[in-house]
């Protein structure tokens, strides 16, 4: 079992090319009934996923978690706003840096830990510009030539 959990790794590789990562944070992530069931399976989407502060609380937006195939009336609903669990501390610091530099908290990663919850990585990142994405396309594909080149 313990093998099946290190397995569960979503992406939003997206994010990566979308934003420039400035700083990262692993939180907890509050979850109801058969949400815990349907990432276990790998059913979720971090895609067009945002953080935002309600009332000094940090919850994830538009994170898509399938409904649970066998679960019955007591299913989840797929895009519900769920709250994340961090230090009141971290919470502040990173509120502040949004208000003042105007930057964008977007999660990047979901996965299980060895204790069998689920983590959410979020990093407080800066939109890139039209330029920057170039520049990315151009290094992803100057990269991939020299991978070729080394393997003939």
């Amino acid at each position: 079992m313990a093998q099946l959990q290190n397995d569960i790794l979503i992406k939003n590789k997206k994010a990566f090319f979308e934003y420039e990562i400035l700083e990262s944070l692993v939180a907890g992530i509050q979850l109801v009934g058969t949400e815990i069931k349907s990432i276990r399976q790998g059913k979720a989407n971090l895609t067009d996923s945002y953080c935002q502060f309600f009332n000094n609380e940090l919850y994830v937006r538009n994170l898509h978690i399938s409904e649970y195939e066998l679960g019955t009336c007591n299913n989840h609903i797929a895009k519900r706003d769920r709250k994340l669990l961090l230090q009141r501390r971290e919470l502040g610091k990173w509120q502040r840096k949004i208000r003042e530099t105007g930057l964008t908290i977007i999660p990047l990663k979901l996965f299980l830990n060895e204790k069998g919850l689920a983590k959410l990585e979020i990093a407080l990142c800066r939109g890139k510009k039209i330029y920057d994405k170039r520049e990315s396309i151009k290094e992803k594909d100057h990269q991939r030539d020299l991978d070729r080149q080394g393997r003939y």
